[in-house]
Parts: C-alpha cells; structure tokens; sequence
C-alpha cells in the first residue's frame, strides 16, 4: 500500500489502531497516518512493527484479549504521545478461523475466539477511554454478518453491534463518540484464506454494486466517523458492503 499525501486532518492527534499488521487494519493505520495523525499500530502480530515503521508511527504488541496487556499498550501510549484521541477497535481471529456450527465448535476455540472477536473490544475500550480526552471517538470493526447466518463470526458481530450502542451512552457523557463500521466482502488476504472462493463469487454476485470491497472502502467511513464531520453521531452500525444487507 502507498501513502497518500498528508492533509492534515488528523494533524496533533493519536490514534490506537487494533489489528493493524494487515488487511482493513493496516488500511486505517496508513490512512490515519495520511491524514496527519500519530499512529499506534496495536497487534499480537510482530508484523506491525513494519507497517509502524513505514507510516511514521508506533508499534505496541497487545494481546487485546488480557486485561493486563490492553492495560500496558494503554499506557504505553499514553507515556509516549500523552493522550488518546482516537481508537479503532479491530483486531479479531478471522484468517485462518475454523468453519463449524455454534452446536459443535470446541468449546475452548469458541471461548477464545470471543475473548479476542468480542470482549477484546470492551476490554481495549475500558482500558483507553480514561486516556481520552472530550471530543474523542472510538470505531469498532463490525461485519454485515451480523445480519446473517455466519454461525459464531456473525454472532460475535452482533454482539461488537450491541457493545457500540450501550457504550455510546455510558461515554456520551464524557465526550466520546463511538460507532461501527460493518464491511460486507472485502478483499484481503484474511478473507481469501477463509472463505472459499465460489463462496465470495456467489456473495458479489448478487451485491448491486458488483464487487468486493477494498481495506480504502473501509478507510473512506473511518476518516468520517472520528472527524468532527460526525460530531452529532454515536451509537450507529454503518454498513459499508456495496448494498449487501438492507436494513432500517
């Protein structure tokens, strides 16, 4: 990925992005770094030492999943840059990820996969929001999964949805705004490891706008949503998936 020329808009900020060694991830960290802001590139994956390292900003190993780490990379942050302004809650298990059903997954792999998919972004958001100063806003990563059957991945969807809504009025009172992005199909490496290929080509096919989203689709609601452009909007689920669900 290349970066595009700095504007400015996020110029004096910073920003924690989870997950982002790669895929839609990596595609926030390089545009919030475009955009003038001082990234945190937060991963388990040591791979997001480069991607720091080629947008000017910071690598933080975390384990969302442990208190304990979120905890640490939260004030690591902070001993560096002195504030929070702005956190992106994205990292989850998906490459790789088992296909099964809710009635038969290993239980072990289910309670793992929603202590990262999950809960990992309750536990980063309560560990950075007293970092935050008023005017600040949070994005979680949700999916249009949640609006259809994709076994325990939609359902931890549905929760990351939830999680936004009743956060959005313990914060709001604080002067944090926080949202979701739910992509539909997008092409990332992580997908093309999971899905199978027939799978997405039925999946775009039937999307009006036929074709798979792009990380710089995401990127695009992102820049949005933690700008002052929103500054009247919390609590919302914003579907960015070529029209792929329709809901009120």
């Amino acid at each position: 990925m290349t970066i595009p020329e700095k504007t400015g808009r996020f110029q004096d900020k910073t920003a924690i992005v989870t997950g982002a060694a790669g895929g839609i991830g990596e595609g926030y960290a390089r545009a919030l770094a475009a955009e003038g802001a001082t990234v945190i590139v937060a991963d388990l994956n040591e791979a997001g030492q480069a991607v720091a390292d080629d947008i000017g900003g910071t690598f933080i190993k975390v384990d969302v999943a442990d208190e304990d780490s979120a905890k640490a990379m939260a004030a690591a942050a902070v001993e560096k840059h002195g504030k929070i302004n702005y956190l992106v809650n994205n990292a989850a298990i998906y490459g790789g990820m088992k296909l099964d059903f809710l009635t038969t997954v290993p239980w072990d792999y289910y309670k793992k996969f929603m202590s990262v998919n999950l809960d990992g972004a309750l536990n980063v958001t309560r560990a950075v929001y007293k970092h935050m100063p008023r005017g600040s806003a949070i994005v979680n990563q949700s999916s249009t999964a949640a609006y259809m059957y994709s076994g325990f991945y939609g359902l931890a969807k549905v929760g990351i949805n939830g999680l936004t809504q009743q956060l959005s009025v313990e914060l709001g009172g604080q002067g944090i705004r926080i949202n979701a992005i739910a992509p539909g199909p997008t092409d990332t490496e992580a997908t093309r490891t999971s899905t199978p290929e027939a799978i997405v080509k039925d999946m775009v096919s039937k999307l009006p706008i036929a074709r798979m989203g792009t990380p710089a689709d995401m990127a695009n609601m992102l820049l949005f949503l933690l700008s002052d452009d929103a500054s009247w909007i919390t609590g919302q689920i914003f579907n960015v998936d070529g029209g792929q669900v329709f809901r009120p």
